[in-house]
Formats: C-alpha cells, structure tokens, sequence
C-alpha cells in the first residue's frame, strides 16, 4: 500500500463511513450475526463508547476499533472490551488492523486503564500480547477465544460482563 494511515479519533461526520465499513468487513464472516454495526451504535447512544478509532487512507474511512467498559465480577476497575474491529476487505491484510489496535491499546493505557478483555481469533490477538487468563471468563464462550491483556500484569478473576449495548440486533 502506498499510502499513508492515519489513526484518528472518530468524529461526528465519520459515523455513516464506520457503519458502511463494519456492515462490510463482517457481511461474510460465518461466526458474525451482521450486528456489530448495531452493537457500535448503542454504544455511542449510551455514551459507553471510550475510545472509537478510525483508519483513514486518502481520505476515505477504511477502519474503526471500539472500546467500551467492562465489569468484572470481582470488582476490579478501569477495564475495557475491544470490539468490535472493522477493515474493509480491500483493504484487509495490510496492517491496518494491527495499527488501530495497537494504537488503542495504547490510548487506553495513557487513560489509566488496568487492562482489556476481547472475543476474538487465538491466532491473531496473543501478537498483541493478550491471553487465555485461567478463571477469567467471559460466560458462554469458549476460553480459548477470550482474552486479555493487563497493562500492570494484575488480572481480574471470575466473570467479565461487557456494556448492554453489545445485545444490539438492529430495530
């Protein structure tokens, strides 16, 4: 690719492009219910939407991460939920993924946070240094595609319950 990325913070005239690219990115994917658009909206409705992200390349959104707060049962604070993580599928496989989620690990580090928690592929997320954490758990799905990842190498023990907004199916 021979332009330039720019990792940004989402802006209100970016909100059309992120759902444009969300619906695209995950349109294919079996393990996609074709919601997470809706899932990034009730987020930003319920102002749980911390830290929204976007790739742009030649002006155009290409894009987006999500972090939201999470509850851990054991009252541990500070800890966030990635998701979800678009790219359009041109635009897939050339690193932009990578960058916004390493430049959102690293916002959330400069706002204090203890640590974050994901659904997502064993293959790609333990590069960023997350991991399956014994007695850690995200109820109902699998451990070995939860993860996590501390800034201070505490973790939380018990459950992780992620914002409401992640129940989201459209209207």
């Amino acid at each position: 690719m021979n332009s330039s990325v720019i990792i940004r913070s989402e802006a209100e005239n970016d909100i059309n492009s992120i759902t444009e690219v969300t619906v695209e990115a995950f349109k294919t994917l079996e393990v996609s219910n074709q919601t997470e658009h809706y899932i990034i909206d009730a987020l930003r409705a319920a102002g749980a939407l911390t830290l929204s992200l976007v790739a742009e390349v030649d002006d155009k959104v290409v894009g987006h991460i999500a972090f939201s707060p999470v509850t851990p049962s054991d009252g541990a604070r500070n800890w966030y939920g990635l998701g979800p993580v678009s790219v359009l599928p041109g635009y897939q496989r050339k690193g932009i993924g990578k960058a916004l989620i390493e430049e959102g690990l690293r916002r959330l580090k400069d706002m204090g946070a203890s640590g974050c928690c994901l659904v997502g592929h064993p293959d790609y997320y333990i590069k960023f240094g997350f991991e399956n954490v014994p007695g850690f758990i995200f109820e109902g799905i699998p451990p070995e595609v939860f993860f996590a990842f501390s800034f201070d190498g505490h973790y939380p023990k018990g459950k992780v319950k992620f914002h409401e907004g992640f129940n989201a199916h459209g209207s």
